[in-house]
This record gives structure tokens, C-alpha cells and sequence, in this order.
């Protein structure tokens, strides 16, 4: 018995039912699947017109998945790879930058835990904290506030 071909449309619905997805990742999904006659951007216009797609909802579900174990720059990059529009960046930014420092701060407690013992622990913990995309002011009032906790 041959297995029957899901469509373009179900398929996309199947995608979108598990996460939310950009318009450009979803785009690259689809266009393997895509057959002569099939056209993608035209589906994408229908999910976004019926709103199954959107590029606030995704934009807002990457950011809670990342925001607690990466930094601003580095989500902010991964919402840019994934096509989102520089007005949307500019507003998530903002909501980013006020919690940031707390955010590296909670990282760092759930990595290290311990006050670093000399300065070569305290570089290697920075940049840790660097390599997960957090900003110079947010690593140096983590280490602050982590500093204050033990005195």
C-alpha cells in the first residue's frame, strides 16, 4: 500500500502545531516538500493572513526559550538569522536590556554557584558568561551582586 503524500498545508500546520516558527525557517521547511505547481510564499501569505503564523508570537517564544540561559546579543542574533524586521528587534531589545543583568547573574549561580577564588576563576567565569552573549555591563553587575552576596 503506498503511503500517502501529506500536504503542503498540513504539513505546515503539523510544523506550527508543534512550535512557532519564522516565515523563513517554515519557507525552508516546506520548500523540500514543495512540488511543481506548489507555491510556498502564496501558502505563507495564507497562514499569515489566517494568523497560524506570526512573526510577534515567534519572536516572543524564542526569546522565553533563550532568555534564560543566553543573553541579549546572542538571541538578538538568532532572532536576526531567522529574518525578523529591525523595528521588532529594536522593541524586544529594549524589554531584554531591563533584566539582563539579573538573568547573567542567575546563569552564572546555576554554573558556578561558588565565589571565584582568584582572578584567573574570575575571567573564566566572565567569559562563560561572554560566550552566552551577555553584555560587559550585565557580566560586571553579576559578578558585583555576587560579590555583595558574600560579604
Amino acid at each position: 500500500m503506498a503511503k500517502l503524500q501529506m500536504s503542503l498545508k498540513a504539513r505546515a500546520l503539523r510544523y506550527l502545531s508543534a512550535r512557532e516558527h519564522s516565515r523563513m525557517e517554515l519557507a525552508r521547511k516546506l520548500s523540500r516538500y514543495a512540488q511543481e505547481g506548489d507555491n510556498v510564499d502564496t501558502l505563507l501569505d495564507a497562514l499569515e493572513a489566517a494568523k497560524l503564523l506570526s512573526q510577534e508570537r515567534f519572536s516572543e517564544s524564542l526569546v522565553n526559550r533563550r532568555s534564560a540561559r543566553f543573553g541579549n546579543s546572542r538571541i538578538l542574533s538568532e532572532l536576526k538569522s531567522h529574518g525578523i524586521d529591525a523595528d521588532a528587534l529594536t522593541d524586544i531589545k529594549l524589554g531584554l536590556e531591563q533584566d539582563e543583568s539579573a538573568r547573567a547573574r542567575e546563569v552564572w549561580l546555576r554554573k558556578f554557584g561558588t565565589v571565584p577564588d582568584n582572578a584567573n576563576d574570575r575571567a573564566k567565569q566572565m567569559r562563560f558568561l561572554m560566550q552566552r552573549g551577555f553584555s560587559n555591563r550585565a557580566i560586571r553587575a553579576a559578578m558585583r551582586a555576587v560579590d555583595n552576596d558574600e560579604d
